[in-house]
């Protein structure tokens, strides 16, 4: 006879498995790169300087 499996750790290391496999692909599909990443945060620090220079005093 062969050993009885518990069905829930089988479909929970299942579900596991598919989401590890899909979570590879989204790495792949939206990661981006270092120098994305850089370009992006200039652009943000920049924007906030430009806004930050143009706020009007409250007096």
């Amino acid at each position: 006879m062969t050993e009885p499996i518990n069905l829930n750790k089988a479909r929970k290391a299942k579900a596991r498995v598919e989401k590890q496999k899909r979570a590879a692909e989204n790495r792949i599909k939206y990661g981006r790169t270092k120098a994305q990443k850089a370009a992006d945060k200039l652009s943000q620090e920049k924007t906030v300087r430009h806004l930050d220079l143009s706020k009007r005093d409250k007096d």
